[in-house]
C-alpha cells in the first residue's frame, strides 16, 4: 500500500535507492545457496518417485505370487478331474461316452499345459522385477544419500543466512510501504528485465553504473538536483547521483552491520 504521507522527489530516489541496496543484499545471501534449493526438491521429488516405485514393484510381486499360487490349485483341480474322469472311463457303456471322457481329460491336459507355462512366464517375471527392485534399492540409497548431503549444506547455509534475509526481508516490505504503487511497480519491473536486478542505480564517470553509454552533462545536472524521477534512455533503471548513492550505501552498511 502506497503511503499517505507525501514524499518529496529526494525522499522517493532515498527509498527507492535503499530499497534497492536492501534488495540487492537479499539477492547476494539467494545466490550464495545458488541451486542448492533447487537440487533439493529435484532430489526430494527423485527418491519420492523410487520409493512409490518400489512399493508398486513389491505390490506386484506378492500379486504374481498370489497369481502362481492359484494357478497351482488350479492344476490340481485339474488333476483331480483327470483322475475322476479316468475313473469314469472304466464305468462306460459305449464309445460315444468314452470318447466325450476322452476330450474331457485332453481338455484338463491342456489346461495344465496352459497354467504351467503361465507359471513359468510369471516365475520369469518374479525373477525380472526381483533385479529391477534390487537396482531400484540402489539407485534410492544413493539418491537418499546424496539427498541428506544436499539438505546438510542448505540447513548449514540457511542457518547462517536465514536471520539476516528474515530481517532484509523485514525492511524492503517497510521501505516498499513509503513508496507510491507506480514508482514500486516500474521498480519491480525494471528488476525483473535487467540481468543483475538492478533497477536504481548511481552515476559513475559520466555514465550509469554498469553501461558505457554516457549521459549528456545536462541530464547529469538535473539527476543531481534530485528534482524529478530521471531513467536511462538505454536501460530504463532509475538513476541517482553518486552523492546520494554514497550517503544511503554508508547508511546501509551500518544497518547491515547490526544485524
Amino acid at each position: 500500500m502506497a503511503a499517505t504521507k507525501e514524499m518529496s522527489v529526494e525522499e522517493k530516489l532515498r527509498a527507492l535507492y535503499d530499497l534497492q541496496l536492501i534488495d540487492s543484499r537479499i539477492d547476494e545471501i539467494r545466490n550464495v545457496r545458488g541451486e542448492l534449493p533447487l537440487e533439493v526438491e529435484d532430489l526430494e521429488d527423485e527418491v519420492a518417485g523410487l520409493t512409490t516405485r518400489l512399493e508398486k514393484l513389491k505390490n506386484d510381486l506378492v500379486n504374481i505370487e498370489e497369481q502362481i499360487k492359484s494357478k497351482k490349485n488350479a492344476i490340481e483341480e485339474h488333476q483331480a478331474s483327470i483322475k475322476r474322469y479316468s475313473e469314469q472311463q472304466k464305468n462306460v457303456r459305449n464309445n460315444r461316452e468314452y470318447n466325450s471322457l476322452t476330450k474331457e481329460i485332453e481338455f484338463q491336459e491342456l489346461e495344465i499345459q496352459l497354467a504351467e507355462k503361465q507359471i513359468k512366464e510369471m516365475k520369469a517375471s518374479i525373477e525380472h522385477k526381483k533385479e529391477v527392485i534390487s537396482n531400484s534399492k540402489e539407485k534410492l540409497e544413493q539418491k537418499a544419500s546424496h539427498l541428506k548431503h544436499k539438505k546438510a549444506e542448505l540447513n548449514d547455509i540457511m542457518a547462517e543466512t536465514q536471520k539476516e534475509e528474515n530481517f532484509l526481508l523485514e525492511k524492503s516490505s517497510e521501505f516498499e510501504s513509503m513508496i507510491e504503487d507506480r514508482l514500486i511497480n516500474a521498480y519491480k519491473r525494471i528488476r525483473k528485465s535487467v540481468r543483475n536486478g538492478l533497477a536504481v542505480v548511481s552515476i559513475e564517470r559520466g555514465a550509469s553504473a554498469g553501461s558505457f553509454f554516457t549521459i549528456p552533462p545536462q541530464t547529469q545536472v538535473e539527476i543531481a538536483a534530485r528534482k524529478k524521477i530521471i531513467t536511462d534512455e538505454h536501460s530504463g533503471r532509475i538513476l541517482v547521483d553518486n552523492a546520494l548513492a554514497l550517503e544511503e550505501k554508508e547508511k546501509m552498511q551500518q544497518l547491515f552491520a547490526k544485524i
